[in-house]
């Protein structure tokens, strides 16, 4: 039954504990949630490396700022991995995907306003 919560449970120094981690995704839905992570995955880490390629040459602050803002984009795919082969809980996968989206968002504006500077020109 879908709706019904699963639970793992995780032994770390002696101590078991129980995490729900609901049954959210299907084998098939699974294999291909999978691929397409894989696919982001490999797109953002091509694309990090093309903005540290960028940063290096330019050196600039507006740049570096660009670059965090893309490795994040990478952080995100990484949980997004974790979270479909159980190894990152929903909670997790959550605070960390909105936390990073808000830091890209707010990095992004910074790398603008770096950019015009405060007169906008």
């Amino acid at each position: 039954m879908r709706d019904s919560p699963t639970y793992w449970s995780v032994a770390r120094e002696g101590v078991e504990t129980v995490l729900p981690t609901g049954n959210w995704l299907g084998a098939g839905e699974a294999a291909v949630l999978l691929g397409v992570l894989v696919l982001t995955t490999l797109g953002t880490l091509a694309l990090f490396g093309v903005a540290l390629i960028a940063a290096r040459r330019r050196r600039s602050r507006p740049y570096t700022v660009l670059t965090v803002a893309i490795s994040l984009l990478v952080v995100r795919s990484v949980v997004g991995i974790g979270t479909v082969l159980g190894r990152v809980p929903m909670v997790v996968h959550h605070l960390v995907e909105h936390t990073t989206d808000l830091a890209i968002a707010v990095l992004i504006l910074a790398a603008a306003y770096l950019v015009t500077g405060a007169t906008g020109s």
